[in-house]
């Protein structure tokens, strides 16, 4: 996760600004550079591989990487388009009243918390998950074994690997259900310290958010739901990185025609001061998060507090921006967020397991919920 921090008067100096909308630039790309955005108006600048993370990521400044993005509506959206200039593919309705709470609270109680501390725990060992280390790639293929022998209780469950130019690949996991339509839950799986080789256990940035979404797949998957709607489970590879590995499997959703009735972001679920879930309001979808914050309410009992985190901040932004609906529910504000992220600090033990057993339940109430739009 990245937090947010205005850049413009960064943006406005460079020499290297270019076009909003770029014709590719092999020579760049050749060079190894990328080009990122920090915010809406900042047409790009071109930077290496390091500097995104010693110049962006490690001072705390939001970007995402469009090197690689093509699409016209995609480019534009993320330049500012207003949401009522962009059709989504097709709206959804929510519902105001949560009509599957006994079967939901059947399946929460199901939850068993030495899974997420016991997967959690190996995660943070590996040095670094950083998307372009071998240690990255390592960690990736050790969850996603992880992921399969929790999915051959049901020879109909699959998980496959989305690859990338980088190493490092996504996971991608489905619950078939009767329809095709997709419901998703997202979390990234890659970690970044202050450079891109330094200690990054990556505990709650987004070890906490992986573990939330595992345990939801396992409890669901081992109990036998069988949903109407088709459950998706999103391990991104590449977020520190500028949204690379969501911003690859969004675009390849919305060219090959998904229909997704709804994507929840889970990053950094395991630190909460306040004691209570945030749904962050921008670059996601108001009716979604109106739906969201009756599922917090009924599914954790409390109430959830209200938020932003800026430009490019997590993986909700790759939805949004191809015309998919997205929700962020976070686990806290964003100054009352963990202040170890993006250092060998966001260790194992800072992590509130409280908190990521809200997101748990929350997580497992929106999947049960939605299942059935």
């Amino acid at each position: 996760m990245h937090f947010k921090l205005c850049l413009g008067a960064l943006a406005a100096s460079s020499s290297l600004l270019v076009s909003a909308l770029p014709s590719a630039d092999s020579s760049k790309v050749n060079a190894g550079l990328r080009l990122i955005k920090t915010s809406e108006a900042d047409p790009g600048v071109w930077v290496t591989e390091d500097e995104k993370i010693e110049k962006y990521t490690a001072k705390n400044i939001n970007f995402i990487d469009i090197t690689d993005i093509t699409d016209t509506y995609v480019l534009n959206s993320l330049s500012g388009v207003s949401e009522s200039t962009i059709v989504e593919r097709q709206a959804v309705t929510y519902p105001t009243t949560l009509t599957h709470v006994t079967e939901g609270n059947t399946f929460i109680s199901r939850i068993n918390m030495t899974v997420p501390q016991t997967v959690l725990r190996t995660f943070t060992e590996f040095t670094t998950r950083y998307y372009r280390s071998a240690t990255g790639t390592q960690a990736s293929t050790w969850l996603f074994n992880q992921l399969s022998s929790i999915a051959a209780v049901n020879s109909a469950i699959t998980v496959t690997r989305f690859t990338h130019s980088f190493n490092m690949p996504s996971i991608i996991v489905k619950i078939p259900g009767t329809t095709t339509d997709l419901v998703i839950v997202g979390a990234h799986i890659d970690s970044v310290g202050s450079t891109t080789t330094g200690r990054s256990p990556g505990a709650d940035d987004d070890g906490s958010g992986t573990v939330t979404i595992l345990e939801a797949f396992r409890v669901l998957a081992t109990s036998g739901f069988k949903p109407k709607n088709t459950l998706e489970f999103h391990f991104y590879a590449g977020e520190e990185g500028g949204l690379l590995g969501s911003a690859a499997i969004f675009s390849n959703y919305r060219t090959t025609g998904k229909r997704v009735l709804a994507m929840l972001n889970q990053d950094m679920t395991g630190y909460s001061p306040g004691g209570r879930p945030v749904v962050f309001t921008d670059y996601t979808n108001a009716a979604l998060n109106t739906y969201m914050r009756l599922i917090v309410r009924e599914y954790t009992g409390i109430t959830s507090g209200t938020s932003s985190c800026g430009y490019g901040c997590s993986d909700h932004a790759s939805a949004t921006s191809n015309g998919f609906p997205s929700s962020f529910v976070h686990e806290d504000t964003m100054s009352g967020s963990s202040p170890y992220i993006h250092t060998a600090n966001d260790a194992y033990s800072t992590i509130m397991w409280d908190a990521v057993q809200r997101h748990i339940k929350l997580t497992i109430g929106f999947l049960v919920e939605a299942s059935y739009l």
